[in-house]
């Protein structure tokens, strides 16, 4: 869910290119972001993408059953454009139609992503319960209901 509507309530084609973002690196992992659980640093499947990305190591993000049926160079592009999808802010974001010509030429240069939206550590190296941005540490949110 993008990060605008999800706290904001804010729904725009911005919304959609987020989540084929997420979509994009779901397909490419072999991992759902929803049950994502592969390290203790990462809370989400976006997080884990973005830690590689900036250590150098994106190719290790890729589902080992695409075994050598893919191009590294095409994988890696496919990356960068899910991770420019997933920008936290909606204006950094493409448009689907720039999404799809990402795709579909290799000679279309890339920017660099920005910092995706809820990107946050869980657990420190000693395995401590760190609570960001949260109102509990029990893992219940308590909710506030007012009107719009």
């Amino acid at each position: 869910m993008a990060p605008e509507y999800a706290m904001e309530g804010l729904y725009s084609i911005k919304s959609d290119v987020f989540s084929f973002g997420v979509l994009l690196l779901e397909i490419l992992s072999g991992r759902r972001n929803t049950s994502f659980h592969i390290t203790d640093c990462a809370l989400s499947l976006v997080a884990y993408a973005w830690q590689l990305w900036n250590e150098g190591k994106a190719l290790d993000l890729v589902d080992p059953c695409l075994g050598d049926s893919c191009h590294p160079n095409e994988v890696l592009r496919c990356i960068q454009i899910g991770l420019l999808c997933v920008q936290e802010d909606a204006l950094l974001r493409p448009t689907m139609s720039s999404v799809v010509l990402m795709l579909k030429s290799e000679t279309q240069s890339l920017s660099q992503p920005e910092r995706p939206a809820f990107i946050t550590s869980r657990y420190t190296s000693h395995q401590e319960i760190i609570v960001v941005n949260s109102c509990s540490v029990n893992e219940i949110t308590v909710s506030d209901f007012l009107p719009r």
